[in-house]
């Protein structure tokens, strides 16, 4: 057997314990270890590249229970049987999905070969939009096995939103308080936004959140929850390999499309291009069409000013401690994009409006 190679010091663990109490426990052969990442942070996680006998594999550190643990193996193995690509748990020698070492949970996947997804590529978004719809589709049906810790995420979105838009109103009255660089710029672009939450927290509390809300997952699917571009490996067969289900939880599937489409809007190149999301919902609805109450969500999750309500809330809990000009500097970059914000919602609600005649 080669010597194991290409470790940096200080990390999670020495490699010999790596390799004698942890990879020692899989029937197979070691050739070679590679630090990919370590966050030394409250949710503590490391992922190696391990090279094999039987081919290079994913080894990663874990922060979460065996309950949670077990629930995120069953929502893998249940979309490998659906014939959603994303990464099975190795056994080890004993048969289980994971090794325990000091406390620690560790897992052991095929390393994923292939490109990270593009934002700027549409044939990338339109493939991942498909293969968004078959995870909510296909989750009718699906309970963990026993021993999960399931993880329901499905919250009361309009007590949600409702929050976010008095702790707005709670921002304004800091700024007039304060008075500083930071609240000149806040106060200035107030009346847009919170016009903007006012507005989604009013369609927001006219969804139905009943059984005319949607189909039989509407309300209690699989999500990713993290569907971002660094989770979705292109292959060189091009379809999408879904990694990192850390987050997965049972929860409205709008809120895994938001999630995705906030992330890909507020990019500069893609910076709330109606086109975009437009193709986005029309390739999602080629697997699971969404109903009038679920475009009514993505409306109002959309246009509610999401980071202008973060950020400031951020900096006047924050303000005695934290960098005054680095909040100021991403409040100014944030509020450029009012005037193509607006112009996507006014998009957003004249494309409902045709579509569904209300």
């Amino acid at each position: 057997m080669e010597s194991i190679i290409n470790i940096e010091k200080n990390e999670l663990i020495p490699i010999n314990i790596l390799y004698s109490d942890i990879l020692s426990k899989y029937n197979l052969d070691i050739y070679n270890v590679e630090n990919i990442k370590f966050k030394d942070t409250e949710k503590q996680r490391a992922v190696y590249k391990v090279d094999t006998n039987n081919g290079t594999k994913c080894l990663k550190k874990v922060y979460y229970s065996i309950g949670n643990l077990l629930f995120i193996y069953s929502v893998i193995e249940w979309l490998n049987v659906k014939g959603i690509c994303a990464p099975r748990f190795i056994s080890a020698k004993n048969g289980f999905k994971y090794i325990e070492y000091k406390k620690m949970l560790f897992i052991l996947t095929d390393w994923v070969e292939g490109r990270k997804f593009e934002y700027d590529n549409i044939d990338d978004i339109l493939l991942a939009a498909e293969n968004l719809a078959k995870i909510h589709k296909y989750s009718k049906g699906f309970y963990p096995i026993e021993g999960s810790t399931i993880n329901i995420q499905a919250a009361d979105y309009v007590k949600r939103y409702n929050r976010y838009f008095l702790q707005l109103l709670e921002s304004s009255n800091s700024a007039f308080r304060y008075k500083d660089k930071f609240s000149k710029t806040f106060l200035e672009n107030f009346d847009y936004n919170i016009e903007r939450a006012k507005e989604s927290f009013l369609i927001l509390s006219n969804v139905q959140f009943d059984k005319r809300f949607g189909d039989d997952v509407s309300k209690n699917s699989i999500c990713h929850l993290d569907y971002v571009n660094k989770n979705l490996i292109i292959t060189p067969e091009n379809k999408i390999c879904v990694i990192d289900f850390d987050r997965c939880a049972i929860d409205y599937p709008v809120h895994d499309i938001s999630s995705f489409l906030k992330r890909l809007l507020k990019r500069k190149s893609t910076n709330w291009d109606f086109e975009i999301c437009k193709a986005f919902i029309e390739s999602y609805e080629k697997v699971r069409p969404l109903s009038y109450y679920e475009h009514l969500c993505l409306l109002s999750f959309l246009m509610f000013p999401q980071k202008y309500w973060k950020i400031s809330r951020d900096y006047y809990k924050n303000i005695n401690n934290c960098n005054k000009e680095a909040f100021i500097t991403i409040l100014k970059k944030t509020v450029e994009q009012d005037e193509k914000h607006m112009k996507f919602c006014i998009n957003f609600k004249d494309y409902i409006y045709k579509k569904f005649g209300t």
